[in-house]
């Protein structure tokens, strides 16, 4: 498919920073941008004639979305998480996918120390009787963080920056992964769940929202944490039985929890918003923001809108969360080829027989693959004739064929 690059369409979901419109525009893509997500049903209307697609966290782009999405090209995720996404079929339509696994870290990590601080001292609660009038002036209930122990579940790229700051403000720190994960500093790693969630005074969940976390911590996960302790949700929302927490709350198992993310959240900005968690003493609750500061949106922005557009202009898949990555410096006067084939042997050669058997000399070439798929770039003269791209194109593993000027 050759794309017309300053007619390319671009839409943008759920306020997508200004600096990605920005970053867009400077190669005269036409962007549209809305503030709200789409359920599938509008976003099937919406997506045909579409080039690159930009989603957050609630806009779901599932198979169906992508059966309808007849010219996309590329979908940038403007978040950490990418489950929000059918990748296998992604993958089999030569869509690639990209997000911005490092841009917020910071953001969540600042929020996620605010908040045990916040619990640990009681804040919220005595925030709301100051407001109400009351002068509770009392250490009952308040502690320091120092010296207690902090338990991360899941130690990626979140939890383990919380794990060196929460141990410089003099936290220790355990942490339970299904990955081989090496400790940082003085980090314990703990060989089961179960151990991690007896030893720790906090507790913070940082998984993905793969299907097979949904309601992964429940009652009998409370019930393993210690009498007092607290808990924090700043990963998923489907990972944590509600019901469950709510019921530890009550009964005074856990002395507090702070949640920012929920199993259905709002669609927009101003909706409202249901839980089972509302009204609970000592529990901050949080309109998915762990992210959401304007350093972490302006970096996430900038960041996948430029990964997106070298895509679509020059084929450049780096960082790429389904294709294999591979970057060819351009060329001036070329034509470059990005083909997306199916990894079986011998599809290097038969490309080249193709490009050879029509006198197309190869100016530059790299391939490299992963899984089930291969991504081959291949730099060539302007003179050839059509007939070239059909037998590409006609290639049993062939997947996509794009043509960048």
């Amino acid at each position: 498919m050759m794309i017309d690059q300053p007619k390319a369409r671009v839409l943008l979901l759920e306020s997508i920073h200004p600096d990605a419109v920005s970053r867009l525009e400077e190669d005269g893509f036409e962007v549209e941008s809305v503030s709200s997500a789409l359920d599938e049903a509008e976003l099937i209307e919406r997506v045909s004639g579409v080039h690159l697609l930009g989603i957050r966290s609630k806009t779901k782009v599932t198979a169906k979305v992508l059966e309808a999405a007849d010219s996309l090209v590329a979908i940038g995720a403007f978040c950490i998480g990418t489950d929000q996404i059918d990748l296998a079929t992604a993958s089999a339509s030569g869509v690639a996918v990209f997000n911005a696994p490092f841009s917020n870290t910071r953001s969540v990590v600042e929020l996620a120390i605010a908040e045990i601080i916040a619990m640990t001292r009681r804040l919220t609660e005595k925030n709301s009787l100051m407001h109400a009038g009351v002068w509770d002036k009392s250490a009952d209930g308040a502690h320091e963080i120092r010296g207690r122990r902090l338990g991360i579940v899941g130690y990626g790229n979140i939890g383990t920056q919380l794990s060196v700051l929460a141990e410089n403000l003099g936290m220790s720190v355990s942490f339970y992964d299904t990955a081989d994960k090496l400790a940082l500093s003085n980090a314990h790693r703990c060989a089961s769940l179960d151990e991690l969630l007896e030893i720790s005074d906090i507790v913070t969940l940082h998984v993905d929202g793969r299907p097979g976390n949904a309601g992964f911590f429940g009652a009998d996960q409370f019930a393993r944490m210690r009498q007092g302790s607290l808990f924090l949700n700043l990963s998923r929302g489907i990972v944590v039985d509600h019901l469950a927490l709510r019921d530890a709350l009550r009964s005074g198992h856990l002395a507090g929890a702070a949640v920012d993310v929920f199993p259905q959240e709002p669609k927009g900005r101003g909706d409202e918003f249901l839980s089972e968690l509302r009204g609970l003493p000592n529990v901050i609750l949080t309109p998915h923001i762990g992210g959401s500061t304007e350093e972490a949106q302006s970096d996430i922005g900038g960041f996948v809108a430029n990964k997106l557009a070298k895509f679509l202009t020059e084929g450049n898949t780096t960082l790429s969360v389904n294709l294999p990555g591979v970057v060819l410096p351009e060329q001036p006067g070329l034509h470059r080829i990005v083909h997306v084939h199916l990894n079986t042997p011998g599809v290097l050669a038969q490309v080249n027989r193709i490009l050879a058997e029509h006198n197309v000399n190869v100016e530059g070439q790299l391939l490299s693959t992963r899984g089930e798929y291969g991504y081959l770039i291949t730099d060539i003269g302007k003179g050839y004739s059509d007939s070239v791209l059909e037998q590409l194109r006609a290639m049993e593993q062939t997947v996509r064929l794009r043509v960048l000027s």
